[in-house]
């Protein structure tokens, strides 16, 4: 899989692509991640990205020729199956729609910044719109990390143990059941019999009780679902 990003800040995303599992996947070739700086596309030398917005009002607006330049651009080399733009008015982004993206194999990330991108470039080129929360970041580079980490550690081959994927929380739409390793006893406090019986079938049992009972307690909206 190939993901774009275009960001002003790219090095906010330097951390979270490059260690631990997207780390692994990008070493393995199971994913690649390429993070443009979105002023390569400035109208002029100064570096500009972004002006006042029309109609007057707090914060600027990401203009629209750099982005379009830069679609375009990328676009020629990387057939987009989506161009997705991080935004806090877009769908809430859920495990469904992390399976679903997993399936793709080549998309563009736009990361918003101040007051966000002209509404033409949401108009002509963006094909699907993120939010990761109901709350505002100051920028989408965060956001798009969540994105690719959430999709990247679903392709085949990224995670050891493959099926780990498959039971984490919100797959199904449940919550993922309580684990425990060693000691069996800890402080008093000890690993649920069942867990220690070598029986399969009793623990996938088990398993499945206590997700459901932990979604109906925390999150029974999902059940409804």
């Amino acid at each position: 899989m190939k993901i774009d990003i275009l960001s002003v800040i790219p090095e906010l995303l330097d951390s979270p692509l490059q260690h631990s599992i997207m780390k692994r996947a990008q070493a393995k070739g199971l994913l690649d991640v390429q993070v443009h700086q979105l002023r390569k596309w400035a109208v002029n030398e100064y570096g500009q990205v972004d002006d006042y917005q029309y109609g007057g009002g707090a914060g600027m607006v990401m203009m629209p020729e750099p982005l379009a330049n830069a679609i375009t651009e990328l676009s020629a080399n990387s057939p987009y199956e989506e161009i997705i733009y991080m935004t806090p008015d877009g769908q809430r982004f859920d495990q469904s729609m992390a399976n679903q993206l997993s399936l793709k194999k080549n998309l563009l990330i736009i990361c918003g910044h101040y007051k966000g991108i002209d509404e033409r470039i949401r108009q002509q080129f963006v094909t699907k719109e993120i939010s990761v929360g109901d709350y505002v970041l100051s920028g989408g580079e965060i956001a798009a990390a969540v994105i690719v980490d959430a999709i990247g550690r679903l392709l085949p081959g990224v995670l050891n143990d493959e099926t780990s994927a498959l039971f984490d929380s919100f797959q199904d739409n449940l919550l993922a059941p309580p684990v425990f390793t060693r000691p069996a006893d800890f402080r008093g406090a000890k690993v649920p019999d069942v867990l220690l019986s070598g029986d399969p079938k009793k623990i996938e049992e088990w398993r499945y009780e206590q997700s459901v009972q932990r979604t109906r307690e925390r999150r029974p909206g999902l059940l409804e679902e």
